[in-house]
């Protein structure tokens, strides 16, 4: 089968697609045959050498993938059969027309949706559901508050918070992205991070209010911002560092807002929570997907061979939605 691999840390012009022996399913996994995969931000990452795969990962990035179950291992108890329309998160190996996964980590499909268009899903949906509402505990009528609105991550972090009775805010680094984000997403309203200052932007437009939650994958670069940017009793949820990892935190201002900074990773996670938050996933966002309320948004896709132009792509920053790798 093809695969792609990084043949060191460096731009997209690392990646190879290399012919390599199909993986064999262990006890307690399913084999996919992979239609498309996911690109995320770690990818891109692990290509730089900032991100390693977890201890016994595939060293092929790609982090969810759609596709057909293809064979099991021993002792796999979820009631799947073969030729099953699936999505999986992974710790890696996703860049690949086959792969083997814990079964707690494979779910069906959402009904009405495409085998293409369902490899945008499991990641986003897994990080989003997990930290909006596993983690932070967002509840109806809370502002929140997201970063990178027109991303993977923003565009169903939007979505779901919507659908959830949240009032939204985001921010873009560009008035065609914040236009995309209120006009397109939901948001209620969008922030121009270049041109205003996302806090007291936020509060002039949320009736001298900050945020009760804050998703942000930006890291140490906004963290002072963002604990201005927190209601009393905020909660700043990190799940990137595209930013830097090592900021300054006033913590009197956190104290006097009685409120909590987090940080969270999904990729390195057991297998067990895996399988909670998928199971998670499979009971609270498929329905919002099935009913129209949350829409897969794919950008653009590339096949396997292109995967370096993919990547570049990526790198651009241009892209609303998901870009997929195509089998």
């Amino acid at each position: 089968m093809k695969a792609v691999y990084i043949s060191r840390p460096g731009g997209p012009e690392v990646l190879e697609v290399r012919e390599v022996q199909a993986p064999v399913p262990g006890p307690g996994e399913v084999l996919i045959d992979v239609v498309a995969a996911g690109l995320n931000r770690a990818d891109v990452q692990q290509r730089l050498g900032h991100y390693p795969p977890p201890p016994g990962a595939s060293e092929v990035p790609g982090l969810e993938v759609s596709g057909r179950i293809a064979g099991f291992g021993s002792d796999v108890n979820k009631p799947f059969s073969v030729g099953d329309k699936v999505v999986a998160l992974l710790a890696g190996g996703g860049y690949a027309q086959q792969v083997a996964v814990a079964a707690e980590q494979v779910v069906r499909i959402p009904d009405g949706v495409d085998l293409v268009t369902a490899a945008a899903l499991p990641e986003v949906a897994a990080t989003v559901y997990s930290n909006l509402i596993m983690t932070a505990q967002l509840q109806p009528g809370e502002t929140v508050l997201i970063h990178g609105a027109t991303g993977g991550i923003g565009t169903m972090a939007i979505q779901l918070a919507k659908a959830w009775g949240a009032n939204v805010a985001a921010t873009a680094g560009s008035d065609e992205k914040t236009s995309t984000a209120k006009a397109f997403l939901g948001a209620d309203i969008a922030i121009n991070y270049k041109e205003e200052d996302f806090p007291e932007s936020l509060r002039a437009q949320n009736g001298g209010k900050g945020a009760d939650v804050i998703l942000d994958v930006v890291g140490a670069k906004y963290l002072a911002r963002n604990v201005d940017a927190l209601a009393d009793y905020g909660r700043l949820v990190v799940i990137g560092l595209q930013g830097g990892a090592k900021g300054e935190l006033d913590l009197g201002q956190l104290l006097r807002k009685r409120g909590a900074v987090i940080a969270t990773a999904l990729r390195p996670r057991p297998v067990q929570e895996k399988g909670v938050i998928m199971n998670a996933v499979r009971e609270s966002v498929w329905p919002l997907i099935t009913d129209g309320r949350i829409r897969p948004l794919v950008d653009k896709t590339f096949a396997l061979d292109q995967v370096q132009a993919a990547h570049e792509y990526f790198d651009g920053g241009d892209h609303v939605g998901k870009i997929l790798l195509l089998m």
